[in-house]
């Protein structure tokens, strides 16, 4: 990846980086889906230099980079004018060439954690051909001849009421373009020692391409 630019979210008292991560996401997402190709790759990816993960403190920080492999791309992308009713709140640089000594690369991916009490709930749904609210907050009744020997196994929950495992990840909370369920993204960070891949999701996430890191 050789080429890049950098978007700063501008401190503002009156809104949450939280909620100003996702404005600023959504919008990059319907680029970057735009951008796909016959296989559904695209050929921009992110990068969170401030990125921070942790079992006491998870945070995406407040830039993001999105690199491509020549400059043509991103002129075709157009960052600032996709953001440009973002303009008071985030700052977009020109398009630059990636600095020849970098610290190393990171392969940044979306990880979806299996305890997600959304996540469960969808997949119950689906296997069960419900709609996601019925599934999250009704009850679901365990069947009596898959009953465990534990007479103290609860036979019966929901999947509201299950407890949160803490995930130390940072997290950017969007809405689903197909049903408009709001979602969490969690984002995994690895470092690597190489360049590798130049193709990402529509989220400009790879599990396999990296991203330089400097």
């Amino acid at each position: 990846m050789r080429f890049y630019c950098e978007i700063t979210l501008l401190p503002n008292p009156e809104i949450n980086i939280h909620f100003l991560w996702s404005k600023l996401f959504g919008q990059l997402h319907l680029g970057l889906v735009e951008m796909k190709d016959e296989q559904e790759r695209v050929p921009i990816g992110i990068s969170f230099p401030d990125y921070v993960a942790g079992e006491k403190r998870s945070v995406l920080g407040g830039r993001c980079r999105l690199f491509a492999h020549d400059e043509a791309t991103l002129m075709r992308f157009d960052t600032q004018k996709r953001l440009e009713h973002l303009k008071d709140y985030v700052h977009c640089t020109t398009i630059r060439p990636v600095p020849e000594k970098v610290k190393g690369y990171a392969i940044y991916q979306r990880e979806q954690p299996k305890t997600n009490q959304v996540r469960l709930a969808k997949r119950y749904a689906k296997r069960h051909d419900i709609d996601f609210e019925t599934a999250f907050n009704g009850t679901v009744q365990l069947l009596t001849d898959k009953a465990p020997v534990d007479a103290t196994y609860k036979m019966a929950f929901r999947y509201c009421d299950l407890s949160r495992k803490a995930v130390p990840m940072p997290f950017i909370r969007l809405d689903s373009l197909s049903n408009r369920h709001t979602f969490c993204l969690w984002i995994k960070k690895t470092d690597v020692l190489v360049s590798s891949g130049t193709h990402f999701s529509s989220y400009g996430l790879s599990a396999n391409s990296s991203v330089p890191e400097f």
